[in-house]
């Protein structure tokens, strides 16, 4: 696929995310001690995409939201480390395509 919005390189796949977070909602509470976040807002001709991770003791997961995509894509690690490297991979990435960080930090709420 050859596209200005490449947020991952070629062999990164995502799946799309369907809403369904029933695997999510059991966890140990003790694994959150761990636990960090981190999102990206980038913006590329009157577009604006996400690019999300959120790592844990025993993993990862990117999240990213494609302006041109219908669903977010999600793609899950068993290593936190992997997933805070191909979160970076994909910044990186994406920054070579023209996109522009407009903020990368801690989730905003509010």
């Amino acid at each position: 696929m050859n596209n200005e919005f490449d947020f991952e390189p070629e062999d990164l796949e995502f799946e799309d995310f369907d809403g369904d977070l029933e695997d999510f909602d059991e966890f140990d509470e003790s694994e959150l001690s761990e636990v960090n976040m981190r999102t990206a807002i980038l913006s590329k001709n009157n577009m604006v995409a996400l690019l999300c991770v959120k790592t844990a003791t025993k993993g990862g997961a990117i999240c990213r939201v494609d302006p041109r995509e219908v669903n977010p894509s999600v793609q899950i690690y068993d290593d936190p480390a992997k997933a805070i490297e191909w979160f970076t991979k994909s910044l990186r990435t994406s920054k070579q395509n023209g996109w522009q960080v407009v903020y990368d930090g801690l989730p905003l709420q509010g």
